[in-house]
């Protein structure tokens, strides 16, 4: 495979809408809530132990943690490359309304819940990358925290198991959910953070993840939620990205796009 790597730490900024949460798929298990060498632990209820319940899961190994400098945490760092086929072999194919040329795999620091610093992958569109750059630059230096961070392709291109696991992620050439219109995410446009604590609720209030339905309302003060109007919309509202959370009916909470949908 060929990488052709382009070094970009950049400053901050934001995203907006698209129907994101998954509701056909079979219920997935719990995301594995492991130690400090892959995510951050869960904000409730605190784990007494690094290791995950039997009944735990994950569609893969979490990112590593990144390494302290001798005075403190380091740095927030950032690399944009090209991504190959064999990197995206579930989540892009022919007939995808954006080329493979046009996607990058960022690989970032992140704040994790176990107050840790991590470093994660996104991909997403090439006109993208620096507003994603910017926001998650800012987000890591306020240690707000994201609780894994990884490719869909990691869950096989499915968007269910990604949510279920709390994995915050971009593109996936798919419809938006109940259209058969393109996602913002099948362009690389589009962003879920947290999809957890930060759940997609259909009009009637319901949600497609038992370990969600406790997030379902807004504003909810806990770790990694997103709140109408908080810093975070404020991040990505600055560089034009709309966020889910101000939907009228269906609110897609984990979701920020540029573009729409």
């Amino acid at each position: 495979m060929t990488h052709i790597r382009a070094i970009a730490v950049i400053t901050l900024g934001s995203v907006t809408m698209t129907a994101c949460g998954s509701v056909a798929a079979p219920q997935s298990a719990q995301p594995t809530r492991t130690g400090p060498l892959t995510t951050g632990q869960p904000p409730s209820p605190p784990s007494s132990s690094p290791s995950p319940s039997p009944e735990q899961t994950a569609a893969s190994p979490g990112p590593t943690t990144a390494s302290p400098s001798p005075t403190g945490p380091p740095k927030f760092s950032a690399e944009v490359s090209k991504v190959t086929r064999a990197q995206l072999r579930y989540s892009w194919r022919p007939g995808c309304p954006v080329p493979l040329d046009d996607l990058r795999m960022i690989t970032m620091s992140y704040w994790g819940f176990d107050d840790k610093p991590h470093t994660g992958k996104l991909v997403v569109h090439k006109s993208a990358a620096d507003d994603i750059i910017t926001v998650f630059r800012r987000l890591y230096g306020w240690r707000w925290p994201i609780y894994k961070m990884e490719p869909v392709d990691a869950y096989k291109g499915d968007d269910f198991d990604s949510i279920d696991a709390d994995n915050t992620s971009a593109f996936n050439c798919r419809a938006a959910t109940g259209s058969s219109n393109w996602s913002q995410h099948a362009y690389g446009r589009a962003i879920d953070i947290n999809p957890r604590e930060n759940p997609y609720v259909s009009s009637d209030g319901s949600v497609a993840h038992k370990n969600a339905r406790k997030f379902a309302e807004r504003p909810l003060e806990a770790p990694g939620v997103i709140n109408p109007g908080d810093r975070v919309v404020r991040a990505f509202g600055r560089l034009g990205w709309e966020w889910g959370g101000s939907w009228t009916g269906i609110k897609d909470y984990q979701h920020f796009s540029k573009g729409g949908g």
